[in-house]
Parts: C-alpha cells; sequence; structure tokens
C-alpha cells in the first residue's frame, strides 16, 4: 500500500540524508543540516507498506510563494509512478491551495513537473541568485 504523509514524526531523516548526501543538489548535506530543512519546510515522506521511499519538501510562505525542493524517490522504487503521486499530493495539500507562485529547479526531471503545470520560467532576465559556498 502506498501513501504519503506531511506527519514530519514519521520521516526517516537518515534515510532522507543518507540519499541527499550524494545527489548533486544537496551533495554532503549533514544529518543536522537535514534536520533543520526539515524543521522549516512543509514535508511530504511517501510510503509504501509503512517504509519510506521518497521525500520532497516546501518552502512557503502559504499565500504568495512556495518553492518545492528536494525531491527524491529511493533508486529501487523509481520507475513506478510514485513521484507522480508524490508530486500529486503535495500539489493537492490543502494548506497550500492559496500559493500564487511555485517554483522549482531540476536538471533532470523537467517531464515529471511538466504533468503538474510547471513551465520554464516566463522572464528568467527578472531572477537573480546569490549562491554561497
Amino acid at each position: 500500500m502506498i501513501s504519503v504523509s506531511i506527519d514530519k514524526t514519521k520521516l526517516n531523516v537518515p534515510f532522507i540524508q543518507h540519499f541527499l548526501k550524494d545527489v548533486y543538489w544537496a551533495a554532503g548535506r549533514t544529518l543536522e543540516e537535514v534536520q533543520r530543512t526539515i524543521d522549516a519546510s512543509v514535508c511530504f515522506g511517501i510510503y509504501l507498506n509503512r517504509e519510506q521511499i521518497g521525500f520532497c519538501r516546501v518552502i512557503t510562505d502559504y499565500v504568495v510563494f512556495a518553492y518545492v525542493m528536494d525531491v527524491f524517490i529511493d533508486d529501487a522504487h523509481r520507475g513506478k509512478g510514485y513521484a507522480s503521486i508524490l508530486i500529486d499530493a503535495m500539489m493537492k495539500e490543502p494548506q497550500l491551495q492559496e500559493v500564487k507562485i511555485w517554483r522549482l529547479a531540476t536538471s533532470d526531471a523537467h517531464f515529471l513537473y511538466k504533468k503538474f503545470g510547471f513551465t520554464a520560467l516566463a522572464h528568467p532576465e527578472k531572477m537573480m541568485e546569490k549562491v554561497i559556498k
């Protein structure tokens, strides 16, 4: 049975950190850093028979803006539609229904997010960033 929950007490933080520490967007993130990001976000765990198989989180003000981060499905469970189930649950989460602007960054999953209405930025020239290494 597959389920998605926003209950942070169900999250397997070591599992999340173990996955994130080796991916390009979160390489080297410590257990303590992962916990801090969870504490400051709306988090979604996806579970197969109560075992966590994936995760995503949303940074938001609940009205104007939401940023999707750290989306993953464990390698052993990819290709079965679980990422779509996870993103669908995220987009339907009642506390996020007033959000007007959703953003995310991805290098390799455009096909997934397009199914949920995400597109390339209309005006990327207006966007700026500051990255501290």
